[in-house]
């Protein structure tokens, strides 16, 4: 099982790859294209060039995992942009937007980290 965590890495490669790829064509594309690790435990999320479906490959330490989702109905009309760049990386949230078909740059969450401010006494809160 794929267990999605906010610690997790995950890159959505911009440009449509062609589907009938699969592990192997994709590792290599990986490397080649996004210039990334296949091995190194990050979460690749492609999208088909109809933008019907969406491919994840990540390696667990064991193997890999190769899962793929199609729309019944609609696209994924929000799919990450990037001028200069092969990639886009997503926070958890923004990833689990993207699957259901939102848009992943309109969700709001609290930041991934924030300091503590110091009570008025110096101390921090409980």
């Amino acid at each position: 099982m794929i267990q999605i965590t906010p610690q997790m890495r995950v890159l959505a490669a911009i440009e449509p790859v062609d589907f009938r790829q699969g592990i192997d064509g994709l590792s290599q594309v990986c490397r080649a294209v996004l210039s990334e690790n296949p091995l190194g435990g990050t979460m690749f999320v492609f999208r088909s060039r109809s933008a019907k479906s969406i491919k994840l490959l990540v390696y667990d330490g064991q193997g890999f995992w190769l899962a793929q989702k199609r729309m019944s109905t609609g696209r994924f009309r929000h799919w990450p942009t990037a001028a200069d760049a092969a990639h886009c990386e997503l926070l958890a949230h923004e990833f689990t937007t993207l699957i259901w078909g939102g848009n992943p740059q309109a969700t709001q969450a609290a930041p991934m980290w924030r300091r503590i401010p110091l009570d008025p006494r110096g101390a921090r809160p409980t």
